[in-house]
């Protein structure tokens, strides 16, 4: 025995000369191990490379030997065991797997002892992690794919892909639990167990691997095929008068124009690249909740659904999924990102081309539609952004429909396969497209993507841009979300073109939520702390020393009145971020004899409004509480309460909050309690009251009030602005113009440096909020007219806003009419 195991010890320092692993879920705490239970660690299939491959990463890991035995009477001389063993020769013909006499040994021995429990830790290996191609004649040679292989394939596999090995440890099951149901009966409890596992392996297998991966040409030609693309082929011809071939020919282009054709050279190639690039770029990249989605990959068809900040976006999820075990989705881009070079490799990346908008061309729409359906029901990942275009706020935009309503359609087409969408936050302490996005806000026109617009941006590569993080958000089980909107739903059948008349209400409700977990999964950082303090000050300057206490005092009641478990804080104190702000040359520091002052230019005035927007939906609540004591030294609770209920359906619409209307009240007698605890706020046991003047506490209060208070003057100018005008005179488009108008005009006035203040789609949103709300209402000619309801609004408007603030809104929409 001691002589075969020094054979093995040689045979894997030789192996491990070339082999270079990356190993996943390799952790005690991670896997949860029982330390007063024997560990087992099983394998699928009999093969030395993996036992060597085993060793040496538990060796690596510190985790129970699996050379060591198992430390049970009558139990294996080793802690590791094969499911299956192989039936084949050398070079023979595969035969079905049969499992392991190690393997039914280990059942036999939970059979006779009822008190004896293993934890069994499965272990999964991939050479090249490459998925099969149909129909590719190479894919017996070259790849670790989803079948059993020989020792000479294995062999070509090690010396192909022994580069990039991916070994994954699965959570501990127990082998008690699974014998425990068939005690009495060999066969069954051996069956189940073997089921169990092999379950686990096919799982880990569709998420590291995804499916099959069709030729382009085969999955096009395929595409033309489905009857919902022949029916509009037909109609096209028989409209537009011209020959089914050509129109045939017209459908093949389009989707040509539109299949991704991924390939896993390319992946492989761009993994090199961008870890070289974002060491460039960022002082890390930290991922959060990974593990939630490796789960999800096992089961479901998963929708990554990103907020859309920069163009690293596409680049930067994929990466990080790769990385972390997982086949990068197929994602869906803009065609104005199919530019030559960059078009081909972003195609074989894994994207697929999309046009801006296919309305009015019934053939694209059908071949596109049936294109999703195929990346669907066929179990492949995807990824697109629900707000269209990149943010240039900062803020989550309103969520588009299209690509959430093809999902729905889709799954209502076929829903065998489970459905769940990952919403991703994606957090940069600086934006690469900051100083473009500065001149858009500032009214310059987009620059259209190109290869020299591309060129540009490299020069960028030798500036850093701090830290980037990526949170996954809370899976959406759609089929969940189904059954809430239509019970019932799964009793129809659904083809190509049925649309049922719940449709829109369940995208909508989707979209909603998309963007709602998105923002619950918000990644906070120095600059967005230092960002949302400096911006709510008067002059955008701060004593240093004010403002570290300040940054302290803020992130302490995120961290005492979490928003969410999937929201991350940043390391360290307010002090240290200031000074990593200094130093990304995002603020600037005056000396001074009595204490440096800390402060923003007008160029980063308005840059800075950017990183704030990201994190504003986690103030809006206590920073609303906040603005009812601006102005009022007292208030009870239940006044409290009411007051904010009544404002926040208004900004839940705009920030995407995630408290339910009917829920909210509860949520904001937990925050006056929090703001009590932190001193921010007093009471007497009925009443709430506000601080003393020139206390730090007043000074804490007021800042924090200014987080939010520029989105409610927003508001009363619209308010203010349809009561100027009276009823019956506005329609909703005239009133969100006049609004707009007045916002930038107050803007100029104050020296406001929020470029939201004045953005004409907020208005729209609130304009139609109040419509939802029955505020106003739309005349046979579409004017507007409002209820007592608006008039007491604007009468609650006396405690939020200040008699200046009110008075100035007055003016400007005077001298506006």
């Amino acid at each position: 025995m001691g002589l075969f195991s020094g054979l093995l010890t040689i045979l894997r320092k030789i192996l491990f000369l070339w082999v270079r692993t990356r190993v996943m879920g390799a952790d005690e705490s991670e896997l949860k191990l029982d330390p007063d239970k024997p560990v087992c660690y099983i394998m699928q299939y009999s093969s030395l490379s993996s036992r060597l491959v085993l060793e040496q990463e538990v060796r690596k890991a510190g985790l129970p030997a699996a050379s060591e035995p198992l430390g049970i009477n009558h139990g294996p001389s080793q802690s590791f065991c094969f499911l299956y063993k192989r039936t084949t020769g050398l070079l023979g013909r595969r035969q079905t797997p049969v499992m392991t006499s190690q393997m039914q040994a280990l059942i036999d021995l939970a059979l006779e002892d009822p008190t004896l429990d293993v934890q069994l830790v499965p272990v999964s290996l991939f050479w090249g992690r490459s998925p099969d191609k149909e129909k590719s004649l190479l894919k017996l040679i070259l790849s670790d794919t989803w079948t059993v292989v020989g020792r000479f394939q294995k062999l070509l596999i090690i010396l192909l892909h022994g580069r990039n090995a991916l070994v994954r440890f699965g959570e501990p099951l127990s082998l008690a639990e699974s014998v425990q149901e068939h005690r009495k009966s060999r066969q069954r409890a051996t069956r189940k167990t073997a089921r169990i596992l092999r379950t686990h392996f096919r799982r880990v297998r569709q998420a590291v691997l995804g499916p099959d991966l069709s030729h382009r040409r085969t999955l096009v030609a395929d595409l033309i095929r489905t009857p919902a693309v022949r029916e509009a082929i037909r109609e096209t011809a028989r409209k537009n008068d011209i020959h089914p071939d050509k129109v045939r020919l017209k459908a093949r282009d389009y989707g040509n124009e539109i299949a991704s054709s991924m390939s896993i050279v390319t992946i492989r190639v761009m993994e090199v690249l961008l870890s070289w690039l974002w060491n460039r770029l960022y002082k890390g990249v930290q991922v959060n909740n990974i593990r939630e989605v490796q789960q999800v990959a096992e089961d479901n068809a998963v929708v990554y659904v990103p907020c859309h900040r920069s163009h690293i976006d596409y680049l930067l999820l994929s990466y990080v999924l790769y990385q972390n075990g997982l086949m990068p989705p197929h994602i869906a881009a803009g065609i104005n990102l199919n530019m030559p070079l960059v078009g081909p490799i972003l195609r074989r990346g894994g994207a697929f081309f999309m046009r801006r908008s296919f309305k009015d061309n019934p053939l694209y729409a059908a071949v596109f539609n049936e294109y999703v359906h195929t990346m669907f029901s066929r179990g492949y990942s995807v990824e697109y952004f629900v707000e269209g275009g990149r943010s240039r706020t900062g803020r989550m935009l309103q969520p588009r429909p299209g690509m959430l309503s093809m999902t729905v359609r889709s799954f209502l087409r076929d829903h065998q396969k489970p459905i769940k969408l990952v919403p991703v936050y994606i957090g940069y302490e600086k934006i690469m497209e900051g100083r473009s996005y500065l001149g858009e806000l500032r009214g310059k026109a987009k620059k259209k993507e190109s290869v020299v617009g591309l060129a540009k941006t490299a020069g960028k590569l030798t500036s850093s841009f701090g830290k980037v993080s990526l949170n996954f958000g809370s899976a959406i089980d759609l089929s969940s979300l189904l059954d809430e909107v239509q019970p019932g739903w799964q009793a129809q059948s659904y083809d190509a073109h049925h649309r049922p008349p719940w449709l829109e209400q369940a995208v909508d409700t989707l979209a909603t939520e998309v963007a709602t977990r998105i923002n619950a999964a918000v990644a906070v950082n120095p600059v967005t702390l230092v960002a949302t303090v400096l911006l709510a000050t008067e002059r955008l300057a701060m004593d240093e020393r004010q403002l570290a206490r300040l940054l302290d005092g803020f992130a302490a009641l995120l961290r005492s009145h979490p928003y969410a478990d999937t929201v991350t804080m940043p390391e360290g104190k307010g002090a240290d971020w200031i000074h990593y702000c200094e130093q990304m040359g995002l603020v600037g520091r005056h000396p001074q004899k009595l204490g440096d002052i800390v402060g923003l230019d007008d160029t980063n005035a308005i840059l800075m409004t950017y990183y704030r927007n990201n994190i504003q939906h986690l103030f809006a609540v206590p920073a609303l509480i906040a603005c009812l004591f601006e102005n009022c030294s007292s208030m009870g609770r239940d006044k409290v309460i009411f007051l904010a209920s009544a404002i926040y359906p208004y900004l839940r619409s705009e920030l995407f909050l995630q408290y339910p209307d009917d829920q909210v009240e509860s949520e904001i007698d937990r925050w006056l309690d929090t703001l009590v605890e932190s001193g921010i706020l007093g009471t007497d046991g009925v009443r709430i009251t506000g601080p003393g003047e020139g206390t730090a506490a007043r000074l804490e209060l007021h800042t924090l009030s200014r987080f939010i208070i520029q989105t409610l003057e927003r508001y009363y100018i619209a308010i203010a602005t349809l009561r100027k005008h009276g009823p019956g005179t506005l329609t909703a488009a005239e009133l969100e113009d006049q609004s707009t108008l007045m916002a930038e005009r107050m803007s100029i006035l104050f020296g406001l440096n929020a470029p939201e203040f004045f953005d004409k789609a907020l208005f729209r949103n609130f304009i139609g909020n109040l419509q939802n709300n029955g505020v106003i209402s739309q005349d046979e000619n579409g004017r507007l007219s409002y209820t007592q309801a608006l008039e007491d609004v604007s009468e609650d408007a006396r405690v939020v806003l200040s008699v200046e603030k009110r008075q100035a809104i007055a003016e400007v929409t005077r001298l506006g009419s």
